[in-house]
């Protein structure tokens, strides 16, 4: 008998313990959209840029970590301030297109304090001689 109540005690700890975590304020971030194609660019343009716009529909303030480029030609730009919920940001993607003829594919990660959550964006086009 005591097992069975021990047993049920358990349960009713855990459960305790799971509707907790679930009521715990998360940011969550929604983007405009994920990929961006620049199409053609001329080399002689030097660099193109774009901004990806998101907001953050959850109810705590989302923070970036860092943010990685795949590559050294691409160069992610962003706010080191918290989002507040309700609020957008952008992060802002660059790429050289110097000495860089023929198509191009890269992506950005974003790392935030949004808990298992990696975000992937990426950019495409193809670059064009002068």
């Amino acid at each position: 008998m005591k097992k069975i109540g021990l047993i049920l005690f358990a349960l009713v700890l855990s459960a305790g313990f799971i509707i907790a975590q679930n009521d715990k304020k998360a940011p969550k971030i929604v983007f405009e959209k994920a990929v961006h194609d620049f199409g053609k660019v001329t080399e002689s343009a030097g660099s193109v840029s774009c901004e990806f716009r998101f907001k953050n529909t959850g109810t705590a303030p989302f923070l970036i970590q860092r943010v990685q480029a795949s590559c050294g030609c691409t160069t992610p730009e962003y706010t080191n301030e918290p989002v507040l919920p309700g609020k957008e940001g952008k992060i802002k993607v660059t790429y050289s297109t110097t000495d860089r003829i023929g198509t191009f594919n890269k992506d950005v990660t974003v790392f935030s304090n949004v808990p298992d959550s990696i975000y992937k964006l990426n950019i495409k086009g193809e670059v064009t001689r002068k």
